[in-house]
């Protein structure tokens, strides 16, 4: 264990602090010249200790250059870093200089930094990047002696953790003798996390210090006054108790799930707020100032409450916040740990949070997470392989900054974790593609940005080819955005909405956005124009964030609980009674098999499958089902998913649902439909835009989203048809059986129900089939009064509680012929109509 030194021990004296043993152990560790993971709760000091040897060191020996790097996942989180270091480095009289490096610095800052680095440079990954491509990268990165990597758990298993993987193989190149300090909230892997910190990419080369025990937090849950919704994914019905929750607490973070949810909530809450409590919205859409400005009366303790998204989930030490609150389902407990942590930031008292559950479904799920929270059963999902398509960026990057030998730097590559088994196939094939576009696009001279000399170093063609990849470096790929700006003199930007929502809105309409009610005036390029006030009911912006499905542990969980009736105790009494009246009527769902209910209603009939494994996954399922459906002669006409519950509906009978369900649905069916699906062909555009295959920013113009899309068609259409294995439908098909599509969820699914399939056939709906079907009728009247959505739900759910017959069955004399459809919204999957 380290000792603190003077001016330290006398500092840490005047602040009442005491060294934690694990700040002592790192510092000790740094000294020894160790790399480590530092694994803590919220609260318990990593920051600081991280920190904590740079400063020491640089204290007992000033000198200018780059001392250590510090690297977030949040731009917000550099900047609240380096105002907390200011303070001790102000308060001891360090010679040290400290800097921040983003999107938003500043071109002079940005120079001076290069020309005269500070000894601490705060940054992300994206930022790092760019000044890696740099040819002076050499150079200011000499003097490196430390990394500090936050959120690693955050970080580890993203795309963006691929990138920085890979920029810290370089820096491990640039500067070799730098050490490496990562940190990390509670983990349930930590062996990828080791290897991810590692220089060597591998786990056991780095000291683990970990910290157990901290004060368990508090969690509640509380549900509306009055009656508990069956479906809606908003919790604006339990708007009152949550004001009277901000009303009595000094401050209070308002989680949501999802940008548009953070709108609705904001402007359902500010119509209550008789007592104009200073509440405010905070989401990644907002423009920037408005952000900063929330985040300084957060910071000044002058906000009550605030609304907010996952932009601050991670580490900011709000220091004053009383209590969370998570509206809507939490997904999992390692996220919600990390939401819960925002409370009270002091590891030895708890933090306390109020969970709202917005449904009876998530209702289960609240409870399921509270329960694996008190049981200290983390969960998510093991980093997978880092992906080529970030490969390919980065690797033009490094030819930006000067020559290299592909040998060297595949050996470079393979020292970071993402990629330590990355074959060498791939990464010729990655380096093949940055050099002439591989074999189906050689023939085009824009695709050739590499050329090798005599002895065989790879350099750039051009300095036009180096510029425009430093302004497209990234892996965030966002629905294009346009700015909305109130119209007339003076009127400011409030944001940015996405360009396809705009698209949809007509001179008149009203919608919702930074807490506002505007009324759309036009488009100008690219601005939405609009004024404040209007009346009618308010579009609301549609993000395409937010669709992060349940983790499986926690669906384990949630299938287990409503299995075993000894635990419905934990819940409110109407869920008890659905779940017991469900299991009178029909059955209920079990941990190991699949329960899927069929039975007629109007004209047509319903199969409702209980799979539990998050909407993605649900989609894709509900595609490829319904293509199982028509080549078996059911003539499906639509689906849609939740996170929880999958329905079709088609005009015949389905039979022999256990043959739906067969594992071959991922041979064939799952070939066909992504040869033509719309979402593979969104996931290729994505992995094209990150590899750098097209280019979303030029010198003064930027491609619109059309633009985009158009080109990636063609090319995705030329390799499909030319070159069927090309690195970038590699990886495509690769991100595509974990993300949008999930198909890696549906896979495991498959095989843990094969001979499992419990099939009810019923005469009408049952209880939990009320929420999907509730669903189905959200897209089918989309333009009905809430009145008519309330009427259609009292009449399912006395349908359900056999209070009143269902409408009778009316066969189609004929069936029509199933027609194609865009897909739908998020969590609206319709297929055919």
């Amino acid at each position: 264990m380290g000792t603190l030194v003077e001016p330290f021990s006398s500092w840490f004296a005047r602040q009442g602090w005491t060294p934690r043993a694990h700040q002592l152990d790192v510092l000790a560790a740094a000294q020894a010249g160790d790399s480590v993971l530092l694994i803590a709760p919220t609260g318990g000091g990593k920051t600081l200790a991280g920190f904590l040897p740079s400063l020491v060191d640089l204290a007992a020996r000033p000198r200018p250059g780059l001392h250590t790097l510090y690297v977030s996942p949040l731009k917000a989180l550099a900047a609240d870093i380096a105002r907390n270091l200011a303070r001790p480095v102000a308060d001891m009289a360090l010679d040290i200089t400290i800097a921040t490096r983003s999107g938003d610095t500043k071109a002079d800052e940005r120079r001076r930094q290069r020309e005269q680095p500070p000894n601490f440079l705060l940054t992300t990954p994206e930022s790092l990047a760019l000044l890696i491509s740099l040819p002076e990268a050499a150079a200011m990165f000499a003097t490196l002696s430390a990394v500090v990597i936050d959120e690693v758990h955050a970080l580890a298993g993203t795309k963006r953790g691929d990138q920085l993987a890979l920029c810290l193989a370089r820096l491990g190149t640039l500067a070799p003798a730098a050490r490496r300090i990562g940190l990390s909230a509670t983990v349930a892997h930590r062996a990828p996390l080791e290897a991810y910190v590692s220089p060597r990419g591998v786990p056991g080369a780095v000291r683990l210090i970990e910290v157990t025990g901290g004060a368990p937090p508090h969690i509640d849950m509380i549900l509306p006054q009055g009656r508990l919704p069956w479906s809606g994914h908003m919790g604006l019905s339990a708007a009152p108790e949550i004001l009277a929750r901000i009303r009595a607490a000094g401050m209070t973070i308002v989680f949501v799930n999802t940008r548009a949810q953070a709108e609705l909530l904001f402007q359902e809450l500010w119509k209550r707020n008789d007592e104009t409590l200073p509440i405010a919205i905070h989401h990644g859409s907002l423009e920037l100032d408005q952000r900063k400005r929330v985040e300084t009366a957060m910071a000044e303790g002058r906000l009550r409450g605030v609304i907010a998204t996952s932009s601050l989930d991670l580490g900011i030490d709000w220091g004053g916040v009383d209590q969370v609150l998570q509206v809507g389902a939490p997904k999992g407990v390692s996220r919600l740990l990390q939401r819960v942590g925002r409370s009270n930031h002091r590891m030895d008292e708890p933090s306390r949070a109020i969970l709202v559950p917005a449904n009876r479904f998530e209702v289960l799920e609240c409870e399921a997470a509270i329960l694996g929270v008190a049981a200290r059963e983390l969960d998510g999902d093991p980093p997978r392989p880092g992906g080529l398509d970030v490969l390919a960026q980065h690797i033009l990057g490094v030819a930006c900054a000067g020559p290299f030998l592909p040998d060297d730097l595949f050996a470079e590559v393979r020292r970071a974790a993402p990629y330590a088994e990355l074959s060498r196939r791939d990464f010729d094939d990655a380096l093949g593609f940055v050099e002439d576009g591989g074999y189906a696009l050689s023939a085009y001279e824009r695709y050739r940005k590499l050329f090798r000399d005599s002895e065989g170093r790879v350099h750039v063609r051009s300095e036009r080819i180096a510029r425009q990849h430093r302004m497209n470096i990234g892996t965030i790929v966002e629905e294009p955005l346009l700015k909305v700006r109130l119209a007339g003199r003076g009127g400011g930007v409030l944001g940015e909405v996405e360009e396809y929502f705009a698209n949809m809105l007509s001179p008149g309409d009203t919608f919702m956005f930074a807490g506002r009610l505007l009324r759309f005036l036009r488009i100008r390029e690219t601005t939405v124009e609009a004024m404040e006030g209007g009346d009618g009911d308010p579009a609301v912006p549609a993000y395409a964030g937010g669709r992060m499905p349940m983790t499986t542990n926690l669906a384990d969980r949630v299938r287990a609980m409503i299995q075993d009736a000894s635990t419905w105790s934990a819940f409110p009494e109407p869920v008890r009674e659905w779940l017991g009246l469900q299991r009178k009527v029909s059955r209920l769902p079990g941990r190991d098999d699949l329960l899927v209910e069929t039975f007629p209603r109007g004209d047509r009939f319903f199969l409702v499958a209980y799979c539990f494994e998050g909407r993605n996954a649900h989609q894709t399922l509900g595609l490829l089902l319904t293509r199982r459906m028509q080549r078996f002669g059911m003539q499906p006409l639509g689906f849609v998913a939740t996170d929880y519950v999958l329905a079709t509906w088609s005009a015949r009978e389905p039979t022999d649902v256990a043959r739906l369900f067969d594992q071959d649905m991922l041979g064939d069916d799952l070939e066909a439909w992504m040869a033509e699906s719309s979402v593979l062909r969104r996931t290729f555009r994505n992995v094209a835009v990150i590899a750098g295959l097209i280019e979303r920013h030029h010198p003064g113009e930027k491609k619109t989203r059309r633009q985009v899309t158009v080109n990636s068609d063609l090319i995705y259409d030329v390799l499909r048809r030319h070159q069927p294995d090309h690195l970038l439908l590699r990886a495509t098909r690769a991100d595509a059986a974990g993300g949008l599509t999930d198909v890696g969820r549906i896979a495991g699914m498959l095989e843990r129900i094969r001979g499992r399939i419990r099939h009810m056939v019923l005469s009408r709906v049952s209880p939990l089939a009320v929420p999907v079907l509730l669903e189905v009728g959200r897209e089918s009247v989309r333009n009905q009064s809430g009145d008519d959505l309330l009427l259609e739900e009292a009449e399912l759910v006395a349908e359900a509680m056999g209070e009143a017959e269902p409408p009778p069955f009316r066969a189609r004399v004929e069936a029509p012929r199933p027609r194609r459809r865009s897909l739908a919204p998020p969590g609206q999957g319709r297929l055919f109509g």
